[in-house]
């Protein structure tokens, strides 16, 4: 083939590609515009000649909501009405008096679960386990939680009167109450422990939570810290920016952090450190779990690929997309857009899900044997979808099925505990300091013989597994040569709830301690307790302590990639 009917072919080809696109582009564009008019056709159609008259907000909102409920569970509208959930989301803020409350069952009266240290609830007296009676005029003795919750918020700064029944007294109390900017520390606890190791629980990447970070870090450093721990397990996430800034405390100024990529050019951009770290030495350790996401995975990935911090715990979340927060839309609504993806330092993008827009949302989980390699400063290997791997791998006890009963809400007879620990908490004016406090093995008799007076029920996974084995043994035809079997295990597995709070004491006693611990202390005593048995956080001591270990896990492999 000659030079001219080479290039001949070229052009004929470009020419063909680029019709086929705009055909392409425009058949797409008669399909948006085409379902848009039978949408309005359709609601008309309703409108006019629908038996009962329709809620336009309803109706419609109804619809927005379905349509991005496929696409994936970040895009979010925000009508008018619901702006201030969309700015206390972003910022951690909202007006109220600041105190975590409860529906009792038994009681069937909205109580107070938990007031927080230093918010207007906790500043008046109100205290654990407080019936909410009425605030101001309205009573409260027959509503729901979400009702309660409504009319405890208002606007900042606005004084309303809260009547509460005190049950260890059992007398009636009012209290004076003003509403205020509540925003829970992002920085629930910090401190110093044993072996000059530093710890710090962070929950949330809100507005200037790098500040307190950087404040605590310095503090600790100021007694004696010389290795730290950042536990970002259960850390949803929030600002992006706060991450790059807690990364740059580590890391040399101007390196590249992330790298967002949309459909728009102008939602690419890249994010690097710009200003000198505080420590670029001391050794780190940062704490996940399958609840590490966003914010926190750009945190302890960059971390991990800049061979900055070993990461200890287990698989994070897989959150890799990036979203607009606010996207202005008519009559004064808001669009929470997901825009694109992001890429850490080692260039993976960890998202860990694949939604399938075409197929009414339908989700994948991407396999192992589908990521991709990627390497880390020092040369390690590192993979991206599935979230960040920890470097070492240590995966928390699981919560008995018992205490998983006893501690949840909203279950018949589960207020058993609720009830002991308000009873506990009269009993005793003051308790140890939150790091030693325990609940010795007399109180855990009382508490046991509370929950065996209480007539206290739950399922029992395991008659679950053995009741559906049966029915397939009795399906497969193989149930009347073992029925003996059969029934010899289920006289084993027989509901015995002496047995299992035995059984479970361990863990029930940590659960009791740090309700009791957080009604003293608040959250962040009940952190620094449920430290003394954290598997995670004494295996993360136990490297830190051991320099040699610690060093060859972020060091270079032997056949390192350039």
């Amino acid at each position: 083939m000659t030079m001219r009917r080479i290039i001949t072919a070229m052009l004929v080809l470009a020419a063909s590609l680029k019709v086929g696109a705009q055909t392409n582009s425009q058949d797409h564009n008669f399909d948006v515009a085409k379902n848009l008019e039978v949408f309005n056709a359709i609601y008309k159609d309703l409108e006019m000649m629908y038996v009962d008259t329709l809620d336009a907000n309803v109706t419609v909102g109804y619809a927005i909501n379905a349509m991005l409920r496929s696409l994936d569970p970040y895009t979010e509208y925000y009508p008018e009405d619901k702006q201030s959930d969309l700015k206390m989301q972003l910022s951690g803020k909202y007006a109220g008096i600041g105190a975590l409350i409860r529906y009792h069952l038994a009681l069937k009266r909205v109580v107070i679960d938990e007031p927080y240290e230093g918010m207007p609830a906790a500043e008046a007296g109100v205290k654990k386990g407080d019936i909410i009676l009425a605030i101001d005029d309205s009573t409260m003795t027959d509503k729901s939680v979400s009702y309660v919750s409504e009319h405890l918020r208002g606007e900042a700064g606005t004084t309303f009167m809260l009547k509460v029944k005190r049950p260890s007294t059992g007398k009636t109390l009012k209290f004076k109450i003003t509403r205020r900017a509540i925003q829970m520390p992002a920085v629930s606890y910090y401190g110093l422990q044993r072996d000059g190791i530093g710890y710090l629980n962070l929950t949330q990447f809100t507005e200037d939570c790098s500040k307190d970070v950087r404040r605590a870090y310095l503090d600790m450093k100021k007694q004696g810290m010389t290795k730290f721990v950042l536990d970002l397990r259960n850390n949803g996430g929030g600002s992006l920016q706060e991450a790059i800034n807690i990364v740059n405390m580590f890391v040399p100024k101007d390196l590249l952090l992330v790298r967002t990529v949309g459909k728009l050019e102008r939602s690419n951009r890249e994010y690097k450190t710009s200003v000198e770290p505080i420590d670029t030495l001391m050794p780190i350790v940062v704490l996940v779990n399958d609840d590490t996401a966003s914010a926190s995975e750009i945190t302890s990935g960059s971390l991990q690929d800049l061979d900055r911090a070993v990461v200890l715990g287990t698989r994070t979340y897989g959150k890799g997309l990036v979203q607009l927060p606010n996207l202005p839309l008519p009559y004064n609504g808001n669009l929470k857009l997901t825009t694109g993806k992001y890429y850490i330092p080692s260039g993976r993008c960890i998202q860990a899900i694949n939604y399938k827009h075409t197929q009414g949302g339908y989700t994948e989980h991407v396999p192992d044997s589908l990521t991709k390699v990627f390497y880390t400063a020092n040369g390690r290997e590192v993979r991206d979808g599935g979230g960040i791997k920890p470097d070492v791998e240590v995966k928390a006890d699981s919560l008995p099925n018992i205490a998983f009963y006893l501690a949840s809400t909203g279950r018949d007879s589960t207020e058993v505990m609720f009830d002991w620990e308000v009873e506990y908490i009269k009993k005793h004016p003051s308790i140890a300091l939150a790091k030693d406090f325990e609940i010795s093995d007399e109180d855990y008799a009382d508490f046991k013989r509370a929950v065996l007076a209480s007539g206290f029920k739950y399922d029992r996974e395991s008659r679950k597994y053995l009741e559906s084995l049966v029915k397939l043994a009795k399906f497969e035809g193989y149930y009347d040569d073992a029925k003996a079997e059969f029934d010899a295990l289920e006289a084993k597995l027989n509901h015995n709830l002496d047995r299992d709070l035995d059984y479970s004491k361990k863990y029930v006693k940590q659960l009791l301690a740090s309700d009791i611990v957080a009604a003293y202390y608040y959250q962040r005593g009940a952190v620094e307790n449920a430290l003394r048995q954290d598997k995670q956080w004494l295996e993360a001591v136990s490297l830190l302590n051991d320099e040699a270990r610690y060093r060859s896990l972020l060091a270079a492999p032997a056949s390192a990639e350039p």
